[in-house]
């Protein structure tokens, strides 16, 4: 059964940490606990940040010299070694996913399937622009191809967009839909039959929510309709808060947020996310938080309506308007500014779009520059001051 199929058919919200470890047999034991966690889950296999930017020299030297690794490097470590991490476990009713953040993901997803994986995450725009100096053109033509490889290589293929988590904060719900759709339909004409389209979670519930039904009616109008599709919540992913009660709070946040709107899985934090990488033990106390508090709600029906998916919409048609091919359209686009991430420094953004978030605690668009949406009235100039306060918005309110 394919990792999309799995989500969609799991009768609950399906709860996924982010866990890596270097150690294969540290890996292996984060599995298994995440697999017993009293939880509908699917695994996780974070790469380290070598491999992430391809610096493999450095990734060997670290296992030969017992160096500790943020996450599992599964290029450098050998195929064999790989599947005996996973046998046993990864299976039709534990599906692993593998998450990364590399531009240039060819060697990732050659080494993923070797193993007899086949899903995986990423994008041509979301793991390049907010994180690194890779030319957007080089990611699109790098991201081609690694479709293709994914495609020719599994037999049930699925790619996730991290789309919606650019930056992480402080961006508009509006560009983190219309970049997930873009990246989801970039997907299925690169030959990828499953995808997931992501959004994180910001700083209001309630546009959160309108959110979330905007990215769900707009991957139903412009996917594929013979294309297997869900939607994955990110958990919040700015600034945490600091004490166990806020960080368990939002985390039960997220997990309602995820119910509330039918969203099928969902990426949890865990209370150490202020402090340092989470143990296996916070792990699974995440997955089990969460899953608790998401089967005590149900999908609810909403008509708020403030105008994010026309804004979103807009986006993506004036993108797709571009070019019939969406990889030159995007690369155009960010070069027009059609696309414009705020606060994001990679020389392929135009940088004109600010953002803010408002008095009433929803995210605001202060300016737009060149994108076909008008940007909202801002309820102050945003100084570095109240820049500092927007991005502990949420940790505070948490906190308190």
């Amino acid at each position: 059964m394919s990792f999309g199929r799995f989500v969609r058919r799991a009768g609950e919200l399906v709860v996924q940490p982010r866990m890596g470890f270097g150690d294969p047999h540290a890996m292996r034991r984060g599995l298994i606990a995440t697999w017993a966690a009293d939880a509908t889950t699917c695994g996780t296999l974070t790469l380290d940040s070598y491999t992430r930017v391809n610096d493999l020299k450095a990734a060997a030297d670290a296992l030969r010299d017992g160096s500790p690794l943020n996450g599992y490097p599964i290029v450098t470590h050998s195929v064999d070694t790989t599947r005996r991490l996973l046998e046993g476990i990864a299976h039709e009713s534990f599906p692993v996913q593998v998450r990364h953040g590399s531009a240039k993901p060819q060697d990732i997803v050659r080494a993923l399937t070797a193993v007899g994986l086949d899903a995986t995450e990423g994008g041509p725009v979301s793991y390049c622009l907010p994180y690194g100096r890779t030319p957007l053109r080089e990611s699109i033509a790098n991201w081609r191809e690694t479709c293709g490889i994914l495609a020719d290589s599994a037999e049930t293929p699925h790619l996730e967009s991290f789309g919606g988590c650019l930056l992480g904060q402080l961006c508009p719900p509006s560009l983190l839909i219309a970049v997930s759709v873009l990246e989801g339909i970039f997907f299925t004409r690169n030959g990828i039959p499953s995808v997931s389209l992501s959004y994180a979670q910001q700083t209001d519930p309630a546009q959160d929510e309108e959110a979330i039904r905007a990215l769900r009616t707009l991957a139903a109008r412009h996917l594929p309709t013979d294309a297997d599709w869900h939607v994955v919540l990110y958990g919040y992913m700015g600034v945490y808060p600091t004490t166990t009660h806020g960080a368990l709070n939002l985390l039960k946040a997220s997990a309602e947020l995820a119910a509330r709107t039918g969203t099928e899985r969902l990426i949890v934090k865990t209370v150490a996310e202020s402090q340092r990488i989470p143990t296996v033990e916070e792990n699974v106390q995440a997955l089990e938080v969460a899953a608790a508090a998401a089967r005590a709600h149900t999908p609810q029906p909403s008509t708020r309506d403030t105008g994010i998916l026309d804004e979103a919409s807009a986006l993506i048609d004036a993108v797709l308007n571009l070019d019939d091919d969406l990889g030159r359209a995007l690369a155009e686009a960010f070069a027009r500014g059609v696309l414009d991430v705020p606060f994001c420094l990679h020389p392929d953004n135009t940088g004109q779009a600010r953002s803010t978030v408002g008095d009433d605690g929803t995210l605001r668009w202060t300016a737009t520059g060149a994108m076909p949406i008008p940007p909202s009235a801002a309820d102050h100039p945003l100084t570095s001051e109240r820049l500092l306060t927007a991005l502990t918005h949420v940790a505070r309110a948490f906190d308190r």
